[in-house]
């Protein structure tokens, strides 16, 4: 973004007037701030950002937000006057996406929104400029942040969404307004806020709301809970999945270390191989080739751009530790539905024969969370998987289930027996799945073993 402070006045409808001030970037944290930023200060429980103003102008803001019930602005510095930092800053993200000309990608669900960020990203960019929602700024907050950083000439945003509550994704979508909207799955996360997964589902469709006239909508053609509300819709609506029902779906998936061949049948029929692991990858995968292919790739181009498609750490990454132990780091999150997914590659995986999982709570299930925990037991194949580290005290329930059933422990808050036991015994033959919700904080499992 490269605006005047003038043209942002008029975005806000603020009747003030500056001299000739250029933005070049937003930014909430002056400990990130660059030259040129807009500060936006807002106000929490635990703090007050009208506090850092003046430190934001030392470190280079062109101006700053200021709400106009708070008290003693500084003088002498070009201030914007707003009733709410917060609905200023979407005013501002809407008014800038209303004039930017990029084709706008939006992807929400339960599981999978980063990977199949990353993937559809990843397709494009090599022949298109393409910017990415970066981190978890899906939110209300960083949503617009994310819409305000895209430079003037990128072509193609690709932009994730999160929510915890009815309404949330509706806010963003009609900001974004997007040419494309996904809904990757519906699974079981945000379960205490929504009530049911049937109240997920309703909560992701809202994606739909901001879709364009001409628009698409792809979606988990799998998914029962989601054909309902297609059929209700006029939408141009695509599915994809991994049956011979859907508009595109995946057939003969074969996965090694280095990542997973598949062929294509439907909307197109080719075979293509993606660096990453699990049929859940693939799946995600089948979303990018669609986009790609609607924007006019070649299955050529699209194949040649999917071998180099990398995702964000701690989803699904081979990672080698001591003791040459691998491990499948995909401890980022987890959700009934995911952790499905990733005991379901490590069972039928060929890359190392002793099979160890590591697995943290599952967090916001909501009153169900015990009978969630209890349920992995009956996905998890004894005579395939051979070791099962459970931590958190949810897990206790699993740990119950399990009890006699195979070589497991549990940790309610320490990882030391975890790390004590791999070191013990895995080994170079050893296989082990990190996997948990992002509170578990996984990855210190594996910062005990990383050469």
């Amino acid at each position: 973004m490269k605006k005047t402070l003038n043209d942002i006045a008029r975005w806000l409808d603020a009747d003030q007037t500056f001299e000739d001030i250029t933005v070049t970037g937003v930014s909430i944290n002056t400990r990130t701030l660059q030259p040129g930023d807009l500060f936006i200060p807002f106000r929490g429980e635990n703090t007050n950002g009208h506090k850092y103003v003046a430190q934001a102008f030392e470190a280079g803001a062109a101006a700053a937000f200021w709400q106009k019930d708070e008290p003693n602005p500084p003088k002498d510095v070009p201030l914007i006057f707003v009733d709410d930092a917060e609905e200023a800053l979407q005013q501002m993200a809407r008014a800038y996406r209303a004039e930017h000309k990029a084709t706008f990608i939006a992807v929400t669900g339960s599981n999978g929104k980063t990977s199949t960020k990353d993937l559809i990203a990843g397709t494009l960019k090599p022949y298109y400029k393409v910017q990415k929602t970066e981190g978890n700024y899906n939110n209300q907050l960083g949503l617009p942040l994310t819409l305000l950083s895209l430079d003037e000439d990128t072509q193609f945003a690709v932009l994730e969404m999160g929510m915890d509550g009815f309404g949330q994704i509706e806010l963003l979508t009609k900001m974004a307004k997007p040419h494309y909207a996904v809904i990757t799955n519906i699974g079981e996360a945000h379960m205490e806020a929504l009530g049911s997964r049937e109240g997920i589902a309703k909560a992701k469709f809202e994606i739909t709301m901001g879709l364009q006239a001409d628009g698409k909508f792809f979606y988990d053609g799998d998914e029962p809970l989601l054909t309902p509300l297609v059929e209700a819709a006029n939408l141009n609506a695509i599915s994809f999945g991994l049956e011979a029902s859907d508009d595109l779906y995946a057939a003969n998936i074969t996965e090694t270390a280095a990542g997973s061949t598949f062929n294509v049948h439907g909307l197109l029929e080719d075979k293509f191989f993606i660096s990453v692991l699990g049929r859940h990858q693939v799946k995600n995968t089948l979303i990018a080739i669609l986009i790609a292919q609607d924007i006019g790739l070649t299955n050529d181009q699209i194949r040649a751009a999917l071998k180099g498609v990398q995702l964000t750490n701690m989803r699904m990454q081979l990672v080698e530790g001591k003791n040459d132990v691998l491990f499948i780091n995909d401890a980022y999150n987890a959700a009934p539905t995911s952790v499905r997914a990733a005991l379901n590659f490590v069972e039928h995986a060929t890359m190392r024969q002793d099979k160890w999982v590591v697995l943290g709570d599952m967090l916001e299930l909501g009153t169900l969370e015990r009978e969630y925990h209890e349920n992995i037991a009956d996905d998890l194949n004894v005579e395939a998987i051979h070791h099962v580290c459970l931590f958190g005290p949810r897990m206790e329930a699993l740990y119950a289930k399990l009890q006699g059933k195979v070589d497991v422990i549990w940790s309610a808050d320490d990882y030391a027996p975890i790390i004590e036991k791999l070191e013990a015994e895995a080994s170079a033959d050893s296989l082990v799945l990190l996997k948990g919700s992002r509170g578990m904080a996984l990855e210190n499992v594996l910062n005990a073993f990383v050469k």
